[in-house]
């Protein structure tokens, strides 16, 4: 009676225990991160007393967590991903539309403003048409100010951001390292729950700086950045962090402290997740795109000013520049030693790309690296006013003495569309006639005419008061007289501070007369030259026109949310497929726990039974004892 006793109450404390336990994962099926809990129940075996071992009842000898190793890692690796593209996604599409958006972009502004141009090009002496396009300007120059500036938010958004997940992360990898030292004094019976709490923790710290984990023998989870820079050790957390860009105070580096207590810059493709996202979207998307139209601003007023000084306002007068731009951005390494200074200006529009440079100076030379790659970069002059240090279309003058190993930042358009302006505020200052005016003499016997002209040294030509132009044979030709000058077809005559073309061919005794364009002239030679700037190839070593580039642009942005677009789209498809194996084996399934519940309910029922039968049985014993 005793061992039937004995059985029945083992066996109704473990359905007991089974019960609490269904009833356990009931009341978390909807809890994130929680893991399926299961009884595990053996048989006790009794002594043999040689007619065979009987049985003694049940044993719970462990609570399982159901939860997969393996799946584990696969949902912290998605977790990391899905924060990354989440981030780039967002981000980038963003950015799309604020440069291809109507009413935000460029498109809009730039079609007005050449518009405006082909107006003056029209009507060369109208007041109307030239406030126009002076009004034009200021809307297509703040347009662009207004992108930048867009972009320089964002820019200040992602610091931000990056500063929040930072401060989230370390509590984070703080908590799973007190989780870490509770599980390793629990040993084996550290709490299911607990361990849950802490694969939460893990996923979350994933999902904003990525993780790798490593299992240790005391139950302890290490945790590891995607670049293997350690997060949690057992029962310690080490700090990440945030430290200036040391060639700009204003960007923000990830950073980890250190044993020593001083934090250490981490490269970029050391982390993932939704701060790995913010950095790629800054690094690859943000600065390449504000330094592109940066590229565009500056070769849209170079190429327009160039244009304006090599015509005659409405007063006769050389044509002024119609915009103001910034130079490009050189910062110094806040390590540097020396006393130099770099002064930089945009010295060929052809040449110039727009991506950011490192400048290195060892053993008395000069260096160029791209930031990103460390790629060298060819680069030409020795530094001084005569001789700049030559760059990717942008030239350098060194003010100062650098020391052995100085650093420099350059970044030749990012950010100068900023700080482009509207200048010129006279209608009447428009070059929309070309500096000169000629004839060719009545006795010609040669096909040649006088084409389109332009101011080249506008201090020169201020005292033009004209020329004759003799052709002393089909090679050569004078000047008002002056020594030969060697010639052939397509090439300008050049005067002093002026140039003219030629079409045809000039015959030997040809000659052709040429006065400066007298004020309030109707002549829009030079007007037809700023309308088709957009058609003129400026760009990429004089290949590429300023709409295919600003169509380029556009595109590149596009393309780049669209890649994250789907990339994310992908992603998530992977995920759902984590997650559904996760829950295949750890989630709580309600018509499963139902049956175990009736089951189990049926069982502790009999167990009860059993232990009633029991006293059934002993009453009968004591009652005959008592007869």
């Amino acid at each position: 009676m005793s061992g039937l006793l004995s059985t029945g109450s083992s066996a109704l404390l473990a359905f007991q225990r089974a019960l609490n336990t269904v009833g356990h994962n009931v009341a978390n099926a909807s809890t994130p991160g929680y893991s399926r809990q299961r009884v595990h129940m053996e048989a006790r075996v009794g002594q043999d007393n040689g007619a065979g071992a009987i049985g003694t009842g049940v044993d719970v000898v462990a609570l399982q967590r159901l939860a997969d190793g393996l799946v584990f890692g696969r949902q912290i690796d998605s977790s990391s991903e899905m924060g990354r593209l989440q981030q780039l996604s967002s981000l980038s599409t963003r950015l799309d539309t604020l440069v291809s958006d109507s009413t935000s972009g460029l498109a809009g502004p730039w079609s007005n403003f050449f518009a405006a141009a082909e107006g003056v090009t029209a009507e060369p002496t109208s007041t109307a048409a030239r406030n126009q396009l002076l009004a034009s300007g200021t809307e297509l120059a703040t347009r662009w100010a207004a992108i930048d500036s867009r972009m320089q938010q964002l820019d200040g958004e992602v610091n931000d951001r990056i500063q929040a997940q930072v401060a989230t992360a370390n509590r984070l990898a703080s908590e799973i390292a007190t989780l870490n030292g509770d599980i390793a004094a629990a040993g084996s019976n550290a709490s299911p729950d607990m361990l849950d709490q802490r694969a939460l923790r893990v996923d979350a710290l994933a999902a904003l700086v990525g993780a790798e984990t490593v299992a240790q023998d005391d139950g302890s989870l290490n945790v590891f950045t995607t670049g293997g820079q350690a997060l949690v050790l057992g029962n310690r957390a080490m700090a990440l962090g945030t430290t200036p860009d040391p060639y700009r105070a204003d960007r923000l580096q990830i950073s980890l402290q250190g044993a020593d207590g001083k934090q250490m810059p981490l490269p970029s493709s050391t982390v993932s997740g939704e701060v790995g996202g913010l950095i790629e979207f800054r690094e690859r998307v943000l600065d390449p795109a504000r330094a592109e139209l940066g590229r565009l601003a500056t070769a849209f007023a170079e190429g327009f000013n160039a244009t304006q000084r090599a015509g005659v306002d409405y007063n006769g007068q050389p044509g002024a520049d119609m915009f103001a731009l910034p130079a490009p951005r050189v910062d110094r390494h806040a390590g540097n030693t020396g006393g130099a200074n770099l002064t930089a200006s945009v010295g060929d529009l052809g040449a110039l790309t727009g991506h950011d440079l490192v400048l290195r100076f060892d053993g008395g030379n000069w260096s160029a690296t791209r930031p990103g790659t460390g790629a060298s970069v060819a680069i030409a002059g020795t530094g001084t006013a005569a001789d700049p240090l030559r760059v990717d279309g942008v030239e350098l003058v060194v003010d100062g003495t650098p020391a052995n190993g100085d650093r420099f930042s350059l970044r030749p358009t990012a950010g100068v569309a900023g700080g482009l302006e509207m200048v010129l505020d006279d209608p009447y200052a428009v070059a929309a006639a070309a500096p000169l005016e000629g004839a060719a003499a009545s006795g010609n016997v040669g096909s040649g005419t006088i084409g389109g002209s332009r101011i080249t040294d506008p201090a020169a030509f201020a005292g033009f008061a004209g020329a004759n132009i003799e052709f002393l044979d089909d090679g050569q030709y004078s000047i008002d007289g002056g020594p030969p000058v060697a010639w052939q077809a397509g090439e300008p005559i050049r005067g002093n501070g002026w140039e003219l073309d030629l079409a045809g061919t000039p015959a030997a005794g040809d000659s052709f007369s040429v006065t400066p364009t007298p004020p309030r002239s109707s002549d829009n030679g030079n007007a037809r030259q700023l309308a088709g700037l957009d058609e003129l190839d400026l760009l990429a070593g004089g290949t590429l026109d300023l709409t295919a580039a600003m169509s380029q642009f556009t595109g590149k942005v596009g393309g780049e949310a669209r890649h994250a677009d789907l990339a994310l789209e992908a992603q998530g498809a992977i995920n759902n497929q984590v997650i559904a194996e996760r829950e295949s084996l750890s989630g709580v399934n309600l018509d499963e726990e139902a049956t175990n519940l009736l089951r189990y309910q049926q069982a502790y029922m009999a167990a009860a039974q059993v232990i009633a039968t029991a006293d059934t049985m002993f009453q009968s014993l004591l009652g005959a004892v008592r007869r």
